[in-house]
């Protein structure tokens, strides 16, 4: 049976390098306000398409500005940046576009983490991954702002979302998506479990699609991150259920 491993920073060796950046994405989704569904004012995290370009759009520059919306306003601008969007892509209230623009300075190790759920990677490790046949890897350009003269060749990765959690780590009385806006909020359980018949068999490193700030990598992303000695990235393996 395939193995799969949950991805988070490995604090101990990124502590080791002195990289420090503050930056966001250049366009998003706003979130929705008062959803007339559920009544709920929200937007989501995990959902980030650096490789989306919308200066292909005239009305780019609505989606600058972090902010809810009215359901009829965000559904408008919804509809302007599914085309350019990956063609099995949510595009939930919140969804990032675009390269991540901010300030950096210091020494990147091979991966870098913002916040829980945004991984950097630098090129050279990237190209390592691939040599390696680490499948579905798209790195793409970041615009960082770096304080010293040479400065690291610093990618984003953008992931598809795949696979579920499956129903038995959820909580029993979880109540269904909210049928106006797909709101279902619930806390990432403690012992997350993969729902075997939704995972991907095309790739190594992917989303949870219902708890979209996991990443999820497989035992030859592992083998290929190990044997090339590129650190940054910490391994939990998960159950796997049908």
């Amino acid at each position: 049976m395939a193995l799969f491993y949950w991805l988070r920073d490995d604090k101990v060796a990124t502590a080791r390098y002195s990289a420090d950046f503050d930056a966001g994405h250049k366009w998003g989704l706003p979130g929705i306000k008062n959803c007339p569904g559920c009544g709920a004012t929200w937007s989501d995290a995990g959902h980030e398409y650096p490789a989306v370009d919308l200066s292909l759009i005239p009305e780019h520059a609505e989606f600058e500005e972090p902010r809810p919306e009215p359901l009829h306003e965000f559904l408008r601008l919804q509809a302007l940046v599914r085309p350019l969007a990956p063609p099995h892509a949510e595009l939930p209230p919140g969804t990032k576009f675009g390269p991540l623009e901010g300030r950096a300075s210091g020494q990147f190790g091979p991966v870098t983490w913002l916040g829980n759920s945004l991984m950097i990677i630098r090129r050279d490790a990237l190209e390592g991954l691939q040599v390696a046949g680490v499948r579905g890897l798209l790195g793409c350009r970041t615009e960082l702002r770096f304080r010293q003269k040479t400065a690291p060749d610093i990618l984003e990765l953008q992931f598809e979302l795949r696979g579920l959690l499956h129903r038995d780590c959820l909580p029993p009385d979880l109540a269904p998506p909210c049928p106006t806006c797909g709101r279902q909020a619930f806390r990432r359980p403690d012992d997350p479990i993969l729902d075997g018949a939704s995972l991907p068999t095309d790739r190594d490193l992917f989303r949870v699609g219902n708890f979209s700030t996991m990443i999820i990598g497989t035992e030859r992303f592992k083998d290929a991150v190990e044997q090339g000695g590129w650190t940054g990235i910490s391994f939990r393996e998960l159950p796997v259920r049908s």
